[in-house]
């Protein structure tokens, strides 16, 4: 009898285990294809949580043209495609370096840029 059951307590846990794991990479940040940066400068990285490559390049598009409308060096100040952006950026006189997280609930779209200004 305790065979029985240190046998089937060890089955159930790693039948946890694999469900667990299984379900993992759902949820981890992918890498993605960045695109064409439609300025002087280039983007040089993309990572989605919770949300497909293409739907991340869409709203780093967006942020790029709501960030653009106040000139080159501009902030954007609202919502993309419901995404909220925040921006961290580290400028010398003639680029921008920065780093972009956009959140809309769960999901998630991480990119960076250079920017020459």
């Amino acid at each position: 009898m305790i065979h029985r059951t240190r046998i089937g307590g060890c089955i159930a846990t790693a039948c946890v285990a694999a469900i667990l794991v299984a379900a993992a990479p759902a949820a981890a940040a992918r890498s993605c294809t960045t695109g064409k940066y439609p300025g002087s400068g280039y983007f040089t990285s993309l990572k989605v949580t919770k949300v497909g490559c293409k739907a991340g390049r869409e709203v780093m598009l967006a942020h790029y043209r709501c960030r653009t409308e106040n000139g080159k060096k501009g902030r954007c100040k609202r919502t993309v495609l419901g995404y909220r952006c925040s921006e961290r950026r580290n400028s010398i006189p003639t680029e921008i370096n920065s780093r972009v997280t956009c959140k809309k609930g769960a999901k998630r779209v991480v990119y960076t840029y250079q920017q020459n200004t």
